[in-house]
């Protein structure tokens, strides 16, 4: 996993077992190296797939939010025009990334820091509808929790007979999302 941040640059070897986290403003990188199957656990899910994360494409595209919207977005349905589609949008991100990666190796932190700013004003709009998912998903089982804690230290137990099990299978196989080829699972009280 590479990784760019106002710290530089990382290059961090995955392994089975691994447990490697960054947080918001991180620009990271997959590449994969073999047969390194890899499980993704995002933090406040259904951020990501509400567009909470902005490709590294170049200035250019960054500055334009109609070039950008354009590049960005794979066409409907599956096969050889998406897989086209979302490697040439892989490859502009790339672009972009190296330009970011080769400031940050010389320790110019300058256009990592623009980078994030034209990724938040291409974002901001979104902000609103993100809110929402936060307080329906991540902000809702923070609180969920805190009230059975109230209930345990008052020695209400009546949360402990709802106990549940659950398992989930995908809820879509194969699609490209932002980090290349995924399986999408969706779980009861969260988001995908």
């Amino acid at each position: 996993m590479q990784t760019l941040s106002p710290e530089g640059y990382r290059d961090i070897a995955l392994r089975a077992g691994a447990v490697v986290w960054f947080t918001p403003g991180t620009v990271h990188r997959m590449v994969q190296g073999g047969d390194l199957r890899v499980t993704v656990l995002m933090q406040n899910g259904g951020l990501p797939e509400a567009g909470d994360a902005v490709f590294t494409f170049p200035g250019e595209v960054l500055a334009d939010p109609g070039r950008y919207a354009e590049a960005a977005t794979l066409p409907a349905g599956t096969g050889a025009e998406v897989e086209a589609a979302a490697r040439g949008r892989r490859d502009l991100a790339v672009e972009g990334y190296l330009v970011l990666r080769e400031a940050l190796v010389a320790g110019d932190v300058g256009p990592l820091r623009e980078f994030q700013r034209a990724a938040a004003a291409l974002v901001r709009e979104r902000v609103p509808r993100w809110r929402e998912l936060w307080r329906g998903g991540a902000l809702a089982a923070a609180e969920r929790t805190g009230a059975q804690l109230d209930a345990l230290a008052g020695g209400d137990l009546a949360h402990l007979g709802e106990a549940a099990v659950y398992e989930a299978a995908p809820s879509r196989r194969g699609g490209y999302g932002m980090c290349g080829w995924r399986d999408e699972y969706v779980l009861p009280g969260g988001g995908a």
